[in-house]
Order: structure tokens, then C-alpha cells, then sequence
């Protein structure tokens, strides 16, 4: 078992503010940009927040991946997001699509601030 988890807190993004409180607009870039990046989507579920007077107000999402996840978290009241980018390299190594998508999403959201973790999991296998 060998993989790549990218992890980004983002303060202040400048983004649209339907990226940040919009369910299908989030779910439709997280998904669209998982297969720009050379990545399998095989399922998503997005769940919007509603404000009590019922607006929109944040969104939670998971991008189900052949090579494992995306994962989103938005508060539009501070334009702070969450982003979780896993991906495993059992078949293949994924590093470099798991990166380009990092960067795609992390750009579109334009925070003002980022906090950036990049954690190599498991263990390359012992050699034959």
C-alpha cells in the first residue's frame, strides 16, 4: 500500500460565492476537475447547509475515486474551505494527478491564505 494525501486549509478564498455556498455548482467543478486531472469519479455525495431562514450556507462533499478521494468542506461566512485530495498508487502512481487537481481546485477558490500538508502514506513495497 502506497499513497499521497494533499490537505489544504484555506482562509479568505475570493472566489464566487456559489463555490463556497452552492451544492451543485462545488459538486459539478470537484467532479469535472477530478476527471480533468486523469482521475476515475465514481460517485459523489454533496450536502448543502441551510441557513434557519433557509438560505444557502455551506456545503460538504466527497468525490468517490477510483484512486480514492476528494474531499471539500465550505464556510462562505469567512470564505474558509477544507480540501482533502488522497490518492492511492497500488496500479499506478497517481502523485502527479493527485497534485494538478490540488492546484486546480486550490486555485479556483483564490484564498488569500493556505496551510498545506502533504503526507506520503503507507509503504512502497519490499522488492522481489
Amino acid at each position: 500500500m502506497n499513497g499521497l494525501h494533499l490537505i489544504a486549509d484555506m482562509y479568505r478564498c475570493d472566489c464566487t460565492a456559489d463555490l463556497l455556498c452552492d451544492r451543485d455548482v462545488l459538486e459539478k467543478l470537484c467532479v469535472d476537475e477530478c476527471r480533468n486531472a486523469g482521475l476515475t469519479p465514481l460517485g459523489a455525495y454533496f450536502f448543502q447547509f441551510l441557513h434557519d431562514d433557509g438560505a444557502k450556507a455551506g456545503v460538504t462533499g466527497t468525490v468517490v475515486l477510483a484512486e480514492s478521494h476528494l474531499a471539500i468542506h465550505t464556510w462562505p461566512e469567512t470564505g474558509d474551505v477544507t480540501l482533502d485530495v488522497y490518492v492511492c498508487n497500488f496500479s499506478r502512481d497517481n502523485s502527479a494527478r493527485a497534485h494538478a487537481l490540488f492546484k486546480r481546485v486550490v486555485a479556483l477558490l483564490a484564498p488569500q491564505e493556505t496551510v498545506k500538508h502533504e503526507v506520503v502514506r503507507g509503504r512502497l513495497p519490499a522488492e522481489v
